[in-house]
């Protein structure tokens, strides 16, 4: 880890405070490293290629770098969270009108009812299709960064029984057995891993949002 303090993500203020100094690399770094495959998943989901979805992520991170000399943070004026998003929102329209017209109009997931095309239903800042995205792959990248931090603080075979029976689905007395540890032990680990990573998503939520 680059920070000394080992955190996996900082507190957004200090570190929104410290990328207001462009030539601070290692903060700059950590900021990419956070939100990269959130903004990417996004672009992907709303119909983007990989080519422009990679596009939509350096170009919202050169948008984030334009803006931060002069940034303030003020959670009362708004959130960083919906800052972020308009951002990437502008970046998935300047994509998808790059395209030729015929293929600018790719359908988003949407109610079989409604047939506005994509350019024009992300535009649209009252339809809510991207806001759904971007709030679900805010919540997988809340989850991979809280269960990320609990496995470094674990004793790796505590989180390899946690992930054997939970993730992998194995019977827990198959997991018991594998381990050479009481079935009940292997409850009680999932029990205990399960609200610390459910703790640790409540903290990223103030942290990040």
């Amino acid at each position: 880890m680059s920070r000394a303090d080992g955190e996996l993500i900082p507190t957004r203020a200090s570190l929104l405070y410290r990328m207001r100094d462009l030539e601070d690399g290692t903060s700059w770094n950590d900021f990419f490293s956070i939100y990269w495959k959130l903004i990417y998943g996004v672009a992907r989901n709303a119909g983007l290629t990989d080519a422009e979805a990679q596009d939509v992520v350096q170009e919202t991170m050169t948008s984030v770098a334009k803006n931060m000399p002069a940034f303030r943070y003020d959670p009362a004026i708004g959130s960083f969270k919906a800052w972020l998003l308009k951002l990437t929102r502008w970046r998935i329209i300047s994509q998808f009108r790059k395209r030729p017209p015929r293929e600018a109009h790719v359908a988003l997931p949407h109610d079989p009812a409604t047939h506005t095309d994509a350019l024009h239903r992300i535009a649209d800042p009252t339809a809510g299709v991207l806001d759904s995205m971007w709030d679900d792959e805010w919540e997988k990248n809340l989850l991979k960064a809280a269960v990320d931090k609990i496995k470094r603080r674990l004793d790796p075979a505590k989180y390899q029984i946690f992930d054997f029976y939970v993730n992998k689905e194995w019977p827990a007395e198959k997991v018991a057995m594998t381990f050479r540890v009481p079935v009940g032990q292997v409850y009680l680990i999932k029990n205990r891993v399960t609200v610390l990573i459910k703790r640790e998503v409540r903290r990223l939520e103030k942290e990040m949002t």
